[in-house]
């Protein structure tokens, strides 16, 4: 067992380095281009049905804190194939992402040096991978300490824009704020409606970084206690920063203009935070894109090698990737599986994911999560499994806003995972059902 470290200040920490990343600097302007400015409802929507699979994922986590998430929900309180499902969708969309956040941070630091030389993308991407990497190895404690200096220093950074863009939300008012849903037209087809649910799927992949909380289950101090209350805790914190950044956002240029930055532009905040005439606040907006990559990736790392290690003690990766150090603060085998894994998908230099399809991944995982839930006693619950059953209908809902091919791509990926697990305990042997 890994030892407990977190408290309810460092576990909360943790989720907003995973939340306040490329959700609020991208997929505000993403979402914005097929709902306008019904986005800023589309982000509380989403808030209420991260809040329903948050209440599953705690008390999940407070009543089984072990490493591993809701691929440890599943084999536990359902059935192996579905904690699998959950495992694998995790590692294979959110390894992506990982490497797509280390290209992001090196995008956004040689943008800053106008432009810099374009060659060293790559590099720079794989040298910020080696640094975290290392960071993770060194234990919790440390890697706890690096995330919430990371992450104050992207909370400032908003926080400043904010404060900034107030002058012009009250001097417009409301005047960004009409017509309230885009026309079909405008969004590529999607209006209205159809447009306000598809933001609200995008929107709730935003949030379902408070997930690696529970993942850090077995490392967190107090699990009953800590957990649910860093988990609602981190949501509330992200979700007002999130309808704040996106109200002043379309005040000051509307929904159209920030989709388009969102499109053409590495950082569009960056470009927002030109209109308000303050000195330096783009630069500090640039820095806080930065370390908010920085933070996505340092997160992901924790997170993935913690599934990694679950995965390794059941068996359904080789039994290595579940050792841990001497001090037994750190699974060192599936960090640095993790960090070559990162490495040499940034390498490649082209990894581009979409909201899309992590949008589709995240609804798997949830719904997951959600039966998962459902199956506990009544002892063991916190809160009502009304949250349970909302949570698990808002997933099935939601997901049916998806593109298809999104879905086709998301089922040859879980098949190709059921294969690799199906051959792989053929050949090894079930350490555990």
């Amino acid at each position: 067992m890994l030892k407990r470290e977190l408290g309810v200040y460092g576990a909360m920490m943790m989720g907003l380095g995973s939340i306040v990343g490329t959700g609020v600097f991208v997929s505000i302007g993403v979402a914005a281009g097929v709902a306008g400015p019904a986005v800023v409802l589309a982000i509380g929507i989403a808030a209420l049905v991260a809040m329903c699979n948050a209440f599953s994922s705690a008390q999940l986590a407070a009543s089984h804190p072990v490493s591993g998430g809701t691929y440890e929900y599943g084999y536990t309180y359902l059935h192996p194939t579905l904690g699998f499902t959950a495992g694998w969708m995790f590692l294979c969309a959110k390894s992506a992402s990982a490497a797509t956040a280390a290209l992001g941070f090196s995008g956004y630091l040689l943008h800053s040096f106008d432009g810099g030389d374009q060659r060293m993308l790559v590099p720079v991407a794989l040298l910020t991978c080696a640094v975290l990497t290392v960071i993770v190895l060194s234990g919790i404690r440390r890697s706890s300490r690096a995330n919430i200096i990371i992450v104050s220093v992207t909370l400032i950074a908003l926080g400043a824009f904010v404060l900034a863009g107030l002058p012009t939300l009250m001097r417009e008012g409301t005047s960004q704020m009409t017509p309230f849903f885009v026309p079909g037209d405008k969004a590529g087809g999607r209006g209205g409606m159809q447009g306000l649910l598809y933001a609200t799927a995008l929107m709730f992949v935003a949030y379902t970084g408070y997930g690696r909380i529970a993942t850090m289950g077995e490392e967190v101090r107090e699990p009953r206690r800590t957990i649910p209350r860093a988990i609602v805790l981190t949501l509330a914190v992200s979700a007002a920063l999130y309808i704040a950044v996106g109200i002043v956002a379309i005040a000051a240029v509307g929904a159209g203009t920030l989709s388009e930055a969102t499109e053409s532009h590495a950082a569009p905040l960056e470009v927002v935070a030109r209109q308000f005439n303050v000195p330096g606040l783009h630069w500090l907006i640039a820095i806080g894109a930065m370390t908010a990559m920085l933070g996505v990736l340092l997160n992901l790392i924790l997170g993935l090698s913690r599934v990694v290690l679950a995965m390794g003690r059941r068996g359904d990766l080789p039994d290595a990737t579940a050792r841990l150090n001497a001090s037994g603060t750190t699974p060192y085998i599936a960090v640095i599986v993790v960090g070559l894994v990162i490495t040499g998908l940034a390498a490649i230099g082209n990894v581009k994911t979409t909201w899309a399809f992590s949008a589709f991944t995240v609804l798997i995982y949830y719904a997951i999560t959600n039966l998962a839930a459902l199956r506990l006693k009544k002892e063991d619950r916190i809160y009502s499994p009304v949250f349970a059953w909302c949570g698990l209908a808002a997933c099935l809902f939601l997901a049916f806003w998806v593109d298809w091919r999104v879905w086709l791509m998301g089922l040859v990926l879980i098949a190709i995972g059921l294969l690799w697990h199906r051959l792989y305990r053929y050949r090894h042997g079930s350490k555990m059902s």
